[in-house]
């Protein structure tokens, strides 16, 4: 099942694979499109160690694109409060996965810096590229 949708938070899709495969595969699109995973938070193993509670495979992601990043931060040093793009992979389901991408241009327009408007749309657009490749990966691969 691949669906995707535009929330007012981000972008999200849900994949037909299981947690392991999803997560990989949520990396790897973001490489192609030029961002890196500075953090990683396993957030099922956090709430074990701290809380001894059981919680579904959760992780969240810190993705960064490094020439969009430095020209935001040359623009408005405070937009570093927004950085990095969080990336949410979570089971929903037996062998179903969501994926929610923060939207850029929401974190931006948090900022109050209207420069920034044009760096949010770039990497808007290279994550909703995320998003399409990951819907373009069947179950099956």
């Amino acid at each position: 099942m691949n669906e995707s949708e535009r929330t007012s938070l981000g972008l999200t899709t849900r994949l037909a694979v299981d947690f392991e495969t999803a997560l990989a595969r949520v990396v790897a699109a973001l490489k192609a499109e030029g961002f890196g995973v500075l953090t990683q938070i396993d957030v099922q193993a956090t709430l074990k160690e701290k809380l001894g509670v059981a919680f579904r495979p959760y992780a969240i992601l810190g993705a960064c694109h490094p020439p969009l990043a430095y020209r935001a931060l040359t623009t408005a040093p405070e937009v570093g409060l927004l950085l990095p793009c969080n990336v949410v992979v979570e089971q929903v389901d037996t062998g179903e996965c969501a994926v929610a991408i923060a939207d850029p241009i929401a974190m931006m327009t948090m900022a109050g810096r209207p420069e920034l408007a044009p760096i949010a749309q770039e990497a808007r657009a290279r994550l909703e590229r995320v998003v399409a490749a990951l819907q373009g990966v069947t179950g099956n691969g």
